[in-house]
């Protein structure tokens, strides 16, 4: 009948400037489609070079490689009698685009660049690729030497156009084009496009899958159709964790899908999609067929191509599917697992060092590594291969087959209690007990002589003897005291993570795993080069409150008791001396906030761009009842002097798992200052005024009218900045988490443990 066209997707695990592994990636992906029936392979953004190249892209060679990539892929003999079109950098006139590059038979059929680039979030696609201005229109693309004498082509149309078969006709977008608010899949489908190709380089964000797949479904409901959208899946060596979630929908229906977590490098999700389905859906909406009717013709590339059968009525068409979504919890339990994987297969390096306090963080960090361990395990035991080879490469085994999570978890993971005379018994013995349920080897130090000789080399050369406050120091002493005991783990985690291998007789070093969530590094509430610092963290991207519900959706997951006791303990640094031998540290006292609140900070500060005063506005109604306008006011204040004295910190901070639309992480995500002007004189004013028209009920549109207020507002801000000890040089000898005993005189008590003048 030939009305029935089965098309693939594929999501692909690709990894920057990896061409070799990039093409077997790619070719296999085209096999499995042949094998699974489909005329047409469609597979993800920039799939031969790999998304996260960046700067090479501006590199000759990465377009040298690419074409040679190309040429290999056209000329195999898998690539034959199917449509596919695979993503790559192409230079045309001096001008380099993101392109998806159609083939059939050795041919090129188009090169079609993308049209709208994306530049927030992780992205800096304008950075290298210029977005395609030219509209429904085509050029002359000049063929490299090589690829000529081989298609005996020497120009293939360049543009945006779509390609017509004998049976129907395919049209292309690129990632961000179906995030527009002009998408052009609209314009395609009113000019008779019937199938339309999406190839996506989306990274996963905590409750964001639903997202895409909303914007897939509506794509084809409003127009009508068939769309395709095949995403990236894994690390290419960013911060990022490709979603995978490759999807195929019809007429509004989700019909075909692929995972968001899992080993798998090539995953390949065909449907097929009865035409006619398509076309009566079309005409059944009147008001489309109106506007259609008046849509100027999309450039069409014609074709001698037929991907639908003759003989196709015994031939089956995908039906509408539910997608079930993943919950936070899962998704922290999988997608950083996922990255470490990643991570460690393509790094090198056998294994993971990690501190171990015993505290939700930490505890967090290592349930993720078991968690690791766990998908190895299942993917070896339903026959991946591509996993059993890795694992037994990065053990240096190569009989081993892996069976039980926690054995693996003891070969990959050393964890490490390192306890000082102020460490408390307690959260050492739920460092034990978590090693010992998750499976890690597990080593106890003391690393209180160390600290003890590098005082001694202090008091040697100053003739001073540094005390905590608790025994007459003063804050820097304090500070200092605590500080030296947190960088000293950073320094003891890199020397065993480089020689623990060689006490097991294994070959190579552990990659060292940091543990700071994404709050403490909003506040800056860490210790610069202590053990945050690290090769990569897992957790810097997860807030404390999404990881305290991840860790007791893990209790129960993966039968870990100790955790209950871990989730109730109250977060503590035990860096400063025990009182008759109990805790008398508490991050939050430290810091003068709460995590929850830190969290609403972080989400107003990033996601809806608030400076100090539009945060005060928007937190005086959305606590009221809780605080009065004056504690927010304070807390607000408190929050961005916090945020100023400790931003220098993100520059350094350890590459992060990204989970969060609310991360500091200035080197890809949050690019702003890290030297600020910490008394924020003009935006605090501006809140000390909007309180005086809080308690007095003048109308805000009085906002700085008044001369005398203003002069009012400047010398009571003089006054309390000089009741804050708010200099230069006391912000200068800050650093790590603050204490907060009251919210009008917080600057003269704030601590912060990492010794480094801003």
């Amino acid at each position: 009948m030939g009305r029935k066209i089965t098309v693939a997707v594929a999501t692909l695990n690709q990894w920057a400037l990896d061409f070799e592994g990039n093409k077997a990636r790619i070719l296999q992906s085209i096999l499995e489609a042949r094998e699974m029936g489909a005329t047409y392979r469609t597979g993800p953004e920039l799939e031969v070079t790999g998304y996260s190249c960046e700067d090479h892209f501006h590199e000759s060679d990465t377009f040298l490689h690419s074409w040679e990539v190309l040429l290999e892929l056209m000329l195999s003999p898998v690539s034959q009698n199917i449509l596919i079109d695979v993503g790559m950098p192409v230079q045309h006139r001096n001008v380099t685009y993101n392109c998806r590059v159609v083939f059939y038979n050795k041919k090129i059929l188009l090169i079609r660049p993308k049209l709208a680039n994306c530049d927030d979030g992780n992205y800096r696609e304008t950075r290298w690729f210029t977005p395609w201005a030219k509209s429904q229109k085509t050029e002359d693309y000049y063929l490299p030497r090589m690829i000529a004498a081989h298609t005996g082509q020497y120009t293939v149309p360049i543009g945006d156009a779509v390609i017509a078969t004998k049976d129907t006709c395919i049209g292309y977008e690129i990632c961000e084009e179906l995030w527009n608010p002009k998408s052009t899949h609209i314009d395609m489908s009113l000019s008779g496009v019937e199938i339309i190709s999406n190839a996506s380089g989306s990274y996963m964000q905590l409750r964001k899958a639903y997202i895409t797949t909303d914007l897939i479904r509506n794509a084809s409901f409003k127009a009508g159709g068939a769309y395709l959208f095949s995403n990236l899946r894994g690390c290419d060596g960013q911060r990022v964790y490709f979603n995978g979630c490759s999807a195929i929908a019809l007429n509004g229906d989700i019909i075909e899908r692929g995972k968001q977590f899992s080993l798998q490098d090539v995953e390949v999700t065909v449907a097929t999609i009865d035409l006619e389905d398509i076309r009566a859906y079309r005409s059944a909406l009147r008001s489309r067929c109106s506007t259609a009717s008046a849509t100027p013709t999309y450039p069409r590339i014609q074709t001698d191509i037929e991907l639908s059968q003759t003989n196709d009525v015994y031939l089956q068409t995908s039906v509408p599917i539910q997608w079930i979504y993943h919950s936070a919890e899962e998704e922290i339990a999988l997608g950083p697992a996922c990255w470490l994987w990643d991570y460690l297969r393509r790094s090198g390096q056998g294994g993971f060092f990690l501190p171990l306090s015993g505290g939700v963080d930490s505890s967090s960090t290592a349930t993720i590594v078991h968690s690791m361990c766990r998908l190895v395990v299942d993917a070896v035991q339903t026959g991946n291969a591509q996993v059993l080879h890795d694992v037994r490469k990065i053990l240096a085994d190569p009989t081993y087959t892996p069976d039980n999570a926690q054995a693996l978890c003891n070969r990959l993971l050393v964890t490490c209690y390192m306890g000082s005379e102020n460490s408390s018994v307690e959260t050492r013995q739920r460092a034990s007990l978590l090693a010992g349920q998750l499976g890690s080897y597990h080593l106890e130090i003391a690393i209180d002589g160390a600290v003890r000789a590098l005082l001694t080399i202090f008091t040697t050369v100053t003739g001073m003897v540094p005390q905590f406050k608790t025994k007459g120091g003063c804050p820097r002493q304090n500070l200092a005291l605590q500080n030296i005991q947190a960088r000293l783990r950073m320094v003891l985690s890199y020397l065993f993570a480089q020689l623990m291998l060689w006490v097991r007789n294994r070959p190579g070093g552990l990659l060292v795993l940091g543990s700071a969530n994404v709050d403490e590094a909003l506040r800056g509430y860490m210790t610069k080069y202590d053990c945050s610092s690290a090769d990569v963290n897992p957790i810097g991207g997860i807030s404390k409150t999404d990881l305290r519900k991840f860790l007791i959706y893990a209790k129960e997951k993966f039968n870990l008791p100790i955790i209950g006791e871990i989730v109730q303990a109250p977060p503590t640094a035990e860096l400063e001396p025990l009182v008759e031998g109990q805790l008398a540290q508490t991050d939050e006292q430290d810091m003068g906030m709460t995590y929850a609140e830190l969290s609403e900070y972080g989400r107003l500060r990033k996601q809806q761009y608030c400076g100090p005063y539009s945060m005060f506005c928007k937190l005086v109604g959305a606590w009221k009842g809780v605080h009065s306008p004056e504690e927010v006011a304070n807390k607000v204040k408190h929050f961005f002097r916090c945020y100023a004295i400790n931003r220098h910190k993100m520059t350094v901070l350890t590459p992060s798992y990204h989970a969060e639309s609310y991360s500091p992480d200035d080197n890809r995500f949050d690019h702003r200052p890290f030297l600020y002007p910490v008394a924020w004189t003009w935006q605090f004013r501006s809140i000390d005024e909007e309180l005086i028209r809080i308690k007095t009920g003048v109308s805000t549109t009085n906002k700085g009218s008044s001369v005398e207020d203003h002069q009012h507002q400047m010398s009571q801000h003089s006054a309390n900045r000089d009741s804050k000890n708010t200099s230069p040089i006391f912000f200068g000898l800050q650093e790590k988490k603050s204490i907060h005993k009251s919210h009008t005189s917080v600057l003269g008590k704030i601590k912060d443990r990492t010794g480094v003048p801003v």
